[in-house]
């Protein structure tokens, strides 16, 4: 049997700790390299994030795959079909009256940008057609998957979402080798090659930024920020609509442009909107 092994690459924190660890073969448990390593592109990425993708690939380590769907800021302002919002897809925070949230919306935008586009790139590397079923007992497929130690219930989501395919193995490195966050962090300062600190990944709009990481985009990605201004009033419409409930990207439930980003944050906030929910290719999985 033939076997495919990919990692699934976000570019963020975890995932740059996991392809450089394949690079310099220190995953000795892992006796296969990989055959690439796809970074499924929302086209919505802050800028230091597709900067510091353009170093990885130049380290001349596993074959990097750029794939999109498209670009799913245009498309939540331009809509994908007249009859079905998309912004209902994305896991807003939600509110009837502003300033007051109540809750936030389930996200489903990660397994349409992200989710299909591996798995449309997978069948593209075995040349299957668009109806061609999986030949599950000639090729298994290894996607690796770089969710920290600190993030094990994300990982049993994955296994969830992803056991609709059952071709496909998910391989969690960084867990088997009890690596949190953290470790990752001391990992890449030791290994000390990464020119510029690592970015964290995910959308400029996402809905999981805390305020610590709503300043750093309004610093490092001006044009970022402003781009997740004009989705979070695209949200609304022209006005708020008393007594239905609105749609808002800060947690505040208020238009970004007026929240206070300066506000401190709670550790259990800043865990559940922080790094704990960083998209490293899979938010939502």
């Amino acid at each position: 049997m033939r076997e495919l092994h990919i990692l699934n690459l976000g570019g963020g924190i975890q995932s740059t700790t996991l392809y450089l660890m394949f690079l310099t073969q220190e995953l000795t448990e892992l006796t296969q390299e990989l055959d690439c390593a796809i970074f499924a592109d929302t086209s919505a990425e802050a800028e230091p994030v597709y900067r510091h993708l353009e170093w990885l690939t130049s380290v001349c380590g596993p074959c990097n795959l750029f794939r999109s769907r498209g670009d799913l800021s245009d498309d939540l302002n331009d809509g994908l079909d007249p009859g079905f919002n998309l912004f209902d897809s994305v896991p807003v925070h939600t509110t009837d009256v502003p300033g007051c949230p109540k809750g936030m919306m389930c996200g489903q935008c990660a397994r349409d940008y992200k989710l299909s586009v591996i798995i449309q790139t997978i069948r593209e590397l075995l040349r299957l057609g668009p109806r061609q079923p999986f030949p599950s007992r000639k090729v298994a497929v290894n996607l690796y998957l770089a969710v920290s130690y600190d993030q094990q219930s994300r990982a049993e989501s994955i296994q969830r979402r992803w056991a609709e395919f059952r071709w496909v193995k998910p391989v969690f490195p960084l867990i088997e080798r009890k690596m949190t966050q953290r470790h990752c962090r001391r990992w890449l300062r030791e290994y000390g090659k990464v020119p510029h600190p690592v970015p964290r990944s995910g959308c400029v709009f996402c809905p999981y930024r805390s305020n610590k990481d709503w300043r750093w985009l309004r610093k490092h990605d001006p044009a970022g920020f402003q781009r997740a201004v004009e989705i979070d009033g695209a949200l609304r419409g022209e006005s708020l609509i008393p007594g239905q409930y609105n749609r808002f990207l800060h947690r505040s439930c208020l238009p970004l442009a007026e929240a206070d980003l300066d506000a401190p944050e709670s550790r259990e906030e800043h865990a559940v909107l922080g790094f704990n929910r960083e998209c490293e290719g899979m938010c939502g999985l």
